[in-house]
């Protein structure tokens, strides 16, 4: 009996063993010629599956909606001006209000124009016999720009980070008088990976813009840059590439052909400086722009980065827009020459601007009224012939009732102006189940119509689900690159941030990082470490939007990454 027992035993071992060799044969020959990330997607399209059967997901009856063909008018959008901070008061009857680029007038190394405006409000200088002070608003170029040419609010004076927005301003019609040039030295800059910086120089011969897009174009190297329109940095590199192209003409058709060559190979547009600093934080960026004061500040950079300059320089000028009284333009001088001192330019040295003095701006004087079919230019060749597939992902649980469901209709009514009609849209809504509210389509005017026909129906109650929404805009995408490959997928989920029923990050997680599509957050009133958690996973933007300023910030978010 013992030795039947151990031939019984022994013939089980066998067939285990063998049972075994046959599984892994199997699973080794289906997975032979498919590379990693192959076999991964497969994996991660059987788990797609599996989640998704677990979804209820209705399919919405399809309304339509009036479209509204006028274009976006910035000012409607505009949150009202107190939004932005005075980050200095005026201390006298007898002032100027300045718009002053967050660099110099927010806090820490970014205080420096405060700390000078705090010294000039205590000094008792006079205009006219008056006391005379100044009042700084901490507001971004771009955004400032927006307010200025719109005519919602026109401080006393600007100080931007560079020329170029003065000059789109000018271009406007508003009277802009140029009281100096510089408030505070200042450069843009190529940050680059010491590694590739040493293998381009080795191949060109030397790094700037030139070979930098000669680098790109041929692939080798990943960089990201920032939105023209909104930030200062994007703005400068998008008319010094072009000029690589075609100095004479940057909107020719050498100059076109070349960008988008060039913009066929970059992988990443910011939002904003911070959103590329996170991205260049998890090392797949090769380079990217960035100002001279911030490098300077970050010693983690200067060490494995080397920054090159490019373009006009950011000397923050100063202007006077108007038609202001004497009175006014005389503070506004005296507070130019107040800056000028020594004392507060090396202050400035200290909190790491005065850098690069001996750089000279590498673009000619550029007209404004080019500069915004520069941008124009920019947003209908950005994604070269890849054309997009966005789904939408509305939170309408019972916690968005209300003014934050009214916030987020009005956002998407007046953002959807900005999606470009050769992408393709699709829209979700979730609460305790999944609505299917428009499936992908072609964005033209009856799909546009559709959109805002499924806005236009929403309602909020019950529970909040909002990863098992974002199982099926993963669903619909992976749905739709088996008809058309070469489509960029994107997702963008509108929500509060309160998960509380479905799925968790945990179960897709793995799911968003295979498929490596940029899911953006917009938050309403929201708790924002949910959301920013969802966003970081491939590099995407997070945007706090609270029922204030939502309209404007998504109309940027859209503008840029549609």
């Amino acid at each position: 009996m013992a030795r039947k027992g151990r031939t019984f035993l022994v013939l089980g071992i066998i067939t285990v063993v063998v049972f075994a060799l046959v599984y892994f044969g199997i699973t080794l020959t289906s997975n032979l010629g498919k590379t990693t990330t192959e076999v991964s997607s497969e994996d991660a399209g059987k788990r797609l599956e599996k989640l998704y059967k677990k979804i209820n997901v209705n399919i919405a009856e399809q309304v339509k909606g009036q479209i509204d063909l006028d274009p976006v008018a910035i000012g409607d959008s505009l949150p009202d001006i107190s939004k932005f901070p005075i980050s200095v008061t005026n201390t006298t009857d007898s002032f100027v209000e300045i718009f002053s680029s967050t660099e110099k007038s927010g806090t820490g190394n970014d205080g420096w124009l405060n700390e000078v405006a705090t010294d000039f409000n205590s000094s008792n200088i006079e205009v006219n016999g008056l006391p005379v002070s100044v009042k700084i608003r901490n507001i971004a170029s771009g955004t400032a720009t927006d307010y200025i040419r719109s005519g919602k609010y026109i401080p006393d004076a600007f100080t931007p980070s560079n020329e170029l927005w003065g000059e789109m301003v000018k271009a406007n019609g508003m009277n802009t008088q140029l009281i100096t040039n510089r408030l505070i030295g200042n450069v843009a800059g190529i940050v680059t990976n010491k590694t590739k910086y040493d293998e381009l120089v080795e191949k060109y011969g030397s790094l700037n813009v030139k070979t930098i897009t000669d680098a790109i174009a041929n692939n080798e190297l990943s960089m990201g840059y920032t939105d023209p329109f909104a930030s200062s940095t994007g703005l400068n590199f998008l008319v010094t590439a072009l000029g690589t192209f075609d100095s004479s003409d940057l909107l020719g058709e050498q100059a076109v052909q070349g960008f988008e060559k060039f913009q066929a190979n970059v992988p990443f547009i910011a939002s904003t400086t911070l959103q590329m600093r996170d991205a260049a934080k998890t090392g797949k960026l090769d380079a990217f722009v960035l100002e001279y004061q911030i490098y300077a500040n970050a010693p983690e950079l200067k060490g494995s980065y080397v920054f090159t300059p490019f373009g006009v320089r950011h000397d923050s000028p100063l202007y006077a827009l108007g038609d202001l009284p004497q009175e006014k333009l005389d503070i506004i001088k005296k507070f130019a020459e107040f800056v000028e001192q020594d004392k507060y330019q090396r202050l400035g040295e200290e909190k790491g601007f005065n850098g690069l003095n001996d750089y000279h701006s590498e673009v000619n004087p550029v007209d404004g009224s080019l500069l915004s079919s520069a941008q124009k230019l920019w947003k209908e060749k950005k994604n070269g012939n890849k054309p997009i597939a966005a789904v939408f992902v509305a939170d309408v649980s019972g916690s968005m009732n209300g003014e934050p469901l009214n916030r987020l209709k009005q956002s998407l009514l007046t953002g959807q102006k900005y999606l470009g009609k050769d992408n393709s849209i699709g829209f979700v809504s979730y609460s305790d189940n999944v609505t299917i509210n428009l499936p992908i389509g072609k964005y033209d005017t009856n799909q546009q119509s559709m959109f805002v026909g499924a806005i236009d129906s929403l309602q909020a109650n019950g529970g909040t689900a909002t990863f098992d929404g974002i199982v099926v805009a993963l669903k619909m995408l992976q749905d739709e690159m088996k008809i058309n490959p070469e489509i960029k997928p994107l997702i963008f989920v509108l929500s509060d941030g309160e998960t509380n029923e479905g799925h968790s990050l945990n179960d897709i997680r793995g799911l968003i990082e295979t498929y490596k599509i940029p899911i953006y957050t917009i938050g309403y009133n929201a708790n924002i470490k949910a959301l920013e958690s969802i966003s970081s996973i491939n590099e995407a933007a997070n945007i706090n939007a609270d029922t204030d300023d939502v309209v404007y910030k998504i109309g940027n978010l859209l503008n840029v990454q549609m």
